[in-house]
């Protein structure tokens, strides 16, 4: 049997191997899939999860439960030699090793972008992945607590203030839905102002949510400053050396929650670990069909898909000659479903089809009840659009069993409310069996922003392919 590589298990190469298993022929071909977790991120539901409004597991789509025909590796592809058809596979535990295939799907994903400003790196945390997502939600509730013992003063204020650093969607959505979090709370703590909450969002260019037309990117703005939000557009962070806010602007302020959401880079195994050729962005060169390659030629046998790779998108071949798809849920997961089928094509001597996807509109949630959607001239806002997204999205997620789980969930928190308990306390496990219940001082604990920092750090530092 020839055995497929998929090298990583986000979007693209989940639904690679979910949908190679349906379609190969019993003995056709084994697939084996390498990544460092053992489930794919649904990122779309991680603002929610932020928010306290999706379980942090259901964001999570269990590789094993659902990958039931394929070889899971618990590791990470470190380096690719398509030439000699060998891939290096760094494990969990253990030595590196050589691992040969017949068919690679290169599915890695992109990384955070990181930029080299002072403090970045020591305080801020990204929003890709879900124990992100838990660190944020659960500093600010432990925040909140902190801050009620206080009184008021520059330490308090800096407990009460959120940076997000970034306009996009993640950044928006998540700023949105933490700011509608953080409403809620003040309400539960008599101790502290509402107006002492002070959240910023900071984006280089002239507006936000780029994917938009400018109107409903005004509109968003206006809608989370009628909140209390503070946007600063065409700022630049320049310093958050301890937690010290430095913008471009010459506008200073201390915050103890700062969330980097600047984008993607590409992934360092492909920019920087493999022989298959790469474009000036370190992007995989990916024909239409998700061959390898350019329009002239193609790589036998090398496949790739989702956020590392350039797809060009034949949509907008006439008005944007040369345009690739945008790295987003919607393109990874068609392309993750067609690089299954064009790959048992190619098996069974077959041309693959080339990968043609109209936008089914773009669709955000700002907060509990609050939402934009767009699709070409049509926009709605509020209420409607917010319902929208989570109908879109729980279609979305993959299995019945993560779609009743999270309409399950959703349903409990409209008949109790939103779960406001922060366990940021599995931080130190160990703490109460060690100290034997003892509390220790304030000054021989470990800041949050160092604990969850370092965690943070270390869930970039392991995903260069996935």
């Amino acid at each position: 049997m020839r055995t497929i590589l998929v090298v990583g298990g986000g979007y693209a190469g989940f639904y690679t191997a979910w949908k190679l298993e349906k379609k190969l022929r019993r003995d056709e071909a084994r697939v084996v899939v390498v990544d460092p977790r053992p489930y794919m991120t649904y990122q779309p539901f991680l603002p929610e999860v932020v928010a306290g409004s999706v379980e942090a597991r259901h964001a999570a789509v269990s590789m094993r439960r659902h990958l039931t025909k394929t070889r899971i590796i618990a590791g990470t592809v470190v380096k690719v030699d398509h030439a000699h058809k060998t891939a290096t596979i760094r494990p969990a535990e253990g030595p590196e090793y050589a691992f040969p295939y017949d068919i690679i799907a290169v599915t890695a994903g992109a990384v955070t972008r990181k930029l080299d400003i002072p403090g970045v790196t020591e305080h801020a945390i990204g929003m890709k992945h879900v124990e992100e997502a838990v660190a944020i939600r659960d500093r600010l509730l432990t925040n909140f607590d902190r801050a009620a013992t206080l009184p008021p003063g520059p330490q308090r204020r800096r407990l009460l203030t959120v940076t997000f650093v970034g306009g996009g969607f993640s950044g928006v959505e998540g700023f949105g839905e933490l700011l509608s979090l953080a409403t809620a709370l003040a309400r539960r703590y008599p101790e502290l102002d509402p107006a002492e909450l002070s959240f910023h969002l900071v984006e280089a260019r002239g507006r936000i949510l780029p994917e938009v037309t400018d109107k409903p990117g005004e509109w968003v703005v206006r809608s989370l400053e009628k909140r209390g939000a503070h946007i600063h557009l065409n700022a630049v962070l320049q310093s958050a050396d301890g937690g010290h806010v430095v913008l471009s602007t010459g506008e200073e302020f201390d915050s103890d929650l700062i969330v980097w959401t600047v984008g993607n880079a590409a992934s360092p195994l492909v920019r920087n670990h493999t022989d298959l050729p790469i474009d000036g962005r370190g992007m995989l060169m990916v024909r239409a069909d998700l061959r390898v390659g350019d329009a002239s030629s193609f790589v036998p046998d090398a496949w790739g898909a989702g956020d590392d790779a350039a797809v060009p998108d034949l949509a907008l071949a006439g008005a944007k000659p040369g345009a690739a798809t945008v790295p987003n849920a919607q393109h990874a997961v068609r392309q993750g479903k067609l690089l299954a089928r064009n790959i048992v094509a190619s098996l069974r001597g077959r041309e693959p089809k080339q990968y043609l996807h109209h936008s089914l509109g773009v669709v955000a949630t700002l907060g509990l009840g609050r939402g934009i959607f767009q699709y070409k001239g049509i926009v709605i806002k509020g209420f409607p659009a917010w319902v929208m997204h989570r109908g879109y999205h729980v279609l979305a997620v993959p299995s019945w069993e993560r779609k009743v789980r999270v309409l399950l969930v959703w349903v409990t928190a409209a008949l109790f409310g939103r779960d406001i308990v922060s366990l940021a306390s599995v931080q130190h496990p160990r703490r109460a069996f060690v100290t034997g219940g003892e509390v220790p001082a304030a000054s021989e604990e470990p800041a949050a922003h160092e604990v969850q920092a370092v965690s943070a750090g270390a869930s970039r530092e392991h995903a260069p392919s996935a």
